[in-house]
């Protein structure tokens, strides 16, 4: 049973009051273990303090949960960065840049576990025309990467790309999701080429994914592939 709230004193009057007069409860000791309230955890009446316990006790349980959660995302970064790192020394080590497309390509499926991948690079020296990788591409491709301002992810919808890439090993062919990720020299350089990403998951990809780390991988390729350009006059 409720007990009555004195006529013109409202219950906000009254934690105003606790909050504000700690020392009522040094004053009343005895409350602490008078008071009676529910359970949570059924419908056993505890002491304040039980109940302050058990609250406490949810509360550093949820904290646990953040706490292996942030050491879970530490250790998934560190990995991706361990990736990112061999497939980027992989790039530098290449002397010949006729071999940088297939190294990119292989290195990438197999640090970061791509089914597939593709590339096709325009506008390179002469040189290296007759790379797998500079043949010819539709200007409506062409056009598509010059639009992008970031990665595209999302569902394949059977575009150009997708005949591009090659399949990794052990992987199954059928390309569900994709990523296309535009390549520069530099981010004010017009766009001269195009790196797709596939997969037969349909969320690897998905078009609410964030794009920071593909537009990274974007930005590597592109400077590391920049060596199968003319060079600037």
């Amino acid at each position: 049973m409720t007990a009555a709230v004195p006529q013109g004193i409202t219950e906000n009057d009254i934690a105003d009051y606790l909050a504000n007069t700690p020392a009522f409860f040094e004053r009343h000791a005895e409350l602490l273990a008078t008071i009676q309230l529910t359970s949570p955890f059924g419908q056993r009446a505890v002491s304040l303090q039980e109940r302050q316990m058990e609250m406490l006790r949810d509360r550093i349980k949820g904290l646990e949960k953040k706490i292996v959660e942030m050491i879970r995302n530490g250790q998934d970064n560190v990995a991706i960065a361990d990736r990112l790192h061999r497939w980027t020394r992989a790039l530098m080590l290449t002397t010949e840049p006729s071999q940088l497309p297939e190294v990119l390509l292989r290195e990438l499926q197999q640090q970061f576990l791509v089914p597939r991948a593709g590339l096709r690079v325009w506008g390179v020296d002469a040189a290296h025309a007759e790379l797998p990788q500079a043949a010819a591409v539709s200007d409506e491709a062409k056009s598509f990467a010059a639009d992008l301002t970031q990665p595209y992810c999302g569902a394949n919808t059977g575009t150009e790309a997708v005949r591009w890439m090659s399949v990794a090993e052990g992987n199954a062919a059928h390309v569900a999701s994709l990523a296309l990720v535009p390549l520069r020299r530099s981010s004010a350089d017009a766009v001269f080429g195009l790196l797709a990403l596939g997969s037969p998951d349909p969320t690897r990809y998905s078009a609410d994914m964030a794009t920071d780390f593909l537009a990274r991988l974007g930005e590597v390729a592109g400077a590391a592939l920049s060596r199968l350009l003319p060079r600037p006059a």
